[in-house]
């Protein structure tokens, strides 16, 4: 897919957002929502997405939802690094296929990581899925540092 084109309804993030598709929630407000990844590059990825903008990349989103994400970009690597002190936190984003962006609305990645693991960045498709029990444990303890 090209940066242009036109926002779809049905993305895996939308559906999340319109409760069709269960996530394991880390942050929420008005403006936002925040949850663990499912095919996570390292424990505690996690990903945050505008709530309202149905921008499908950081050349198509309203300023003011650029801000608010931001935020919880911020908030949530914090809680993160507070419940996992990893020794860096990886924040990514993409735009475009040829980028490497998979799902067309806006997102960003928060990935902590440790010394001696891999830096790269694997593909969704290719990632192995966590187990839901897991991911809920990992939720609670990074929650509580909000």
């Amino acid at each position: 897919m090209s940066l242009d084109g036109t926002y779809d309804d049905g993305n895996v993030f939308a559906l999340i957002l319109a409760g069709k598709i269960p996530s394991t929630r880390l942050y929420e407000d008005e403006h936002t929502y925040a949850f663990l990844d499912i095919q996570p590059q390292s424990k505690g990825h996690s990903l945050v997405i505008s709530k309202w903008s149905k921008a499908r990349n950081i050349l198509d989103i309203e300023d003011e939802a650029l801000a608010q994400v931001m935020a919880t970009v911020k908030k949530v690597a914090n809680a993160t690094r507070r419940a996992l002190d990893p020794d860096g936190i990886h924040v990514a984003q993409f735009n475009g296929a040829p980028a490497g962006q998979t799902v067309f609305h806006l997102h960003f990645h928060i990935v902590p990581r440790w010394e001696g693991q891999t830096r790269g960045f694997v593909a969704h498709a290719q990632g192995d899925f966590a187990d839901p029990a897991e991911l809920q444990k990992l939720a609670e303890e990074i929650r509580a540092q909000f």
